[in-house]
């Protein structure tokens, strides 16, 4: 499998990193305009899953996600055939958990992110084995 890890913080990324290294190949990108150039580089993707913050600078998560929704649709590639997308972030409210969902993301989970929750969110989308 093969993971992009996209947040801000350099301690969740590691921390992320080291729960998914098991797993496959992990990359990291420290905001959304990092991510969005990897999603983009035929070398570095594509990815089976991608791991994506809300609040970061330069972009933040929510345009992340709509512009990778809009590159798969310009490749023939929609809805949740796409790659899968969790939103992990310490935004909790209706209105971005509602807009995330819109947008064809897989799961959203609010910091702080456990190895079990994390690893229990990976079997729910077959990803790891149960």
């Amino acid at each position: 499998m093969k993971m992009l890890i996209v947040d801000d913080d350099l301690t969740t990324r590691e921390l992320l990193k080291t729960i998914l290294q098991p797993y496959g190949e992990c990359q990291t990108a420290a905001d959304g305009v990092e991510a969005l150039k990897a999603f983009n580089t035929p070398q570095q993707g594509p990815y089976d899953l991608i791991l994506l913050d809300i609040l970061m600078p330069r972009m933040g998560g929510q345009e992340v996600l709509k512009k990778i929704r809009q590159i798969e649709a310009a490749r023939g590639i929609i809805g949740f055939e796409g790659v899968k997308i969790i939103i992990i972030t310490a935004v909790d409210d209706l209105d971005n958990i509602r807009e995330a969902y819109d947008s064809c993301c897989k799961s959203y989970l609010v910091k702080p992110i456990t190895q079990e929750k994390l690893l229990e969110e990976l079997k729910k989308l077959n990803l790891i084995p149960a």
